[in-house]
């Protein structure tokens, strides 16, 4: 099934049938209760002159989870997951780009299913969340990211800013907040439009009504996650990173997820592409334990 404005996800050839990718269904989404959806773009990084490289994300993250992830884990048993595919980018058209990214995911939740994006630059959350709320707004957003992301200017560090504006999101909570990333207004803009910067843990109690979360890599410490559009120097370990994402997973109220700003011609090694392919996993092993 061919969902609109997208072409088919890039795929190792070969995926070993002991891989949890080996059974991402790719041609038919009945029956499956998650589509993954990549969004690869990153026209609003370059313009908030981030370092480029996201628009790789979704095929760097796809191919190291080719590579990592038993098909037959003990314990649990994983959701069946649906490869949408990629959304087709109108380059240089940012506007454009989230009108298609709005559509997509329309048709995804349409046909019944829990979407995850995969990115790409932060900006796409706002058209990948609009999509997703906009029949029950406004929602609650969470966050894992050191930027408030509420810039007025078009571009990457906008999502959140037009969120509350298009009255798709009524109150947002940011965890991994960096004091040294952002400014005086951006901070009393975020705080007067119900923005909270927590200092909650993962255990703690979760908003109570339906909730977005969105996980920016650039969350996580430089040391374990260089592949970024803008390096953490003192990020989250993937540790906690693990916790508040599998908090999401099992969280009933959360309605959808997206990994961002995967950057991989900054991840020469490929050990963050990596760490965003388990927290991927994370999610969906979290996601199985919700019917239990």
């Amino acid at each position: 099934m061919v969902i609109p404005h997208t072409q088919p996800g890039a795929w190792p050839d070969a995926i070993p049938a002991s891989r949890f990718a080996a059974s991402i269904e790719r041609s038919d989404p009945k029956g499956c209760a998650i589509a993954l959806i990549g969004l690869p773009d990153d026209t609003g990084v370059r313009m908030n002159h981030g370092r480029p490289g996201a628009a790789e994300g979704p095929a760097a993250l796809r191919a190291a989870l080719a590579r990592y992830g038993v098909a037959e884990p003990s314990g649990w048993a994983w959701p069946r997951v649906f490869d949408s595919g990629d959304v087709v980018v109108e380059p240089g058209d940012l506007h454009e780009t989230h009108r298609r990214v709005t559509e997509a995911v329309r048709a995804v939740v349409d046909l019944g299913m829990f979407p995850i994006a995969i990115g790409g630059g932060h900006d796409l959350t706002f058209p990948f969340v609009r999509a997703v709320a906009k029949p029950t707004a406004p929602w609650h957003g969470v966050y894992f990211d050191p930027h408030l992301d509420v810039r007025d200017e078009t571009g990457s560090g906008m999502p959140f800013r037009r969120l509350i504006e298009g009255g798709i999101a009524n109150a947002l909570t940011i965890h991994g907040f960096q004091p040294f990333a952002n400014t005086l207004e951006h901070v009393r803009w975020f705080q007067s439009h119900g923005g909270r910067i927590s200092d909650l843990s993962p255990e703690d109690p979760w908003p109570t009504r339906d909730t977005f979360v969105s996980l920016d890599m650039d969350v996580i410490d430089q040391a374990y996650a260089p592949g970024v559009s803008a390096m953490n120097p003192c990020g989250w370990s993937p540790g906690l990173a693990e916790r508040w994402v599998a908090a999401a997973g099992r969280n009933p109220r959360v309605r959808c997820f997206d990994i961002m700003e995967l950057s991989p011609p900054n991840d020469p090694s490929g050990r963050t592409a990596r760490l965003a392919a388990h927290l991927l996993l994370t999610f969906l092993r979290a996601f199985a334990e919700r019917g239990s």
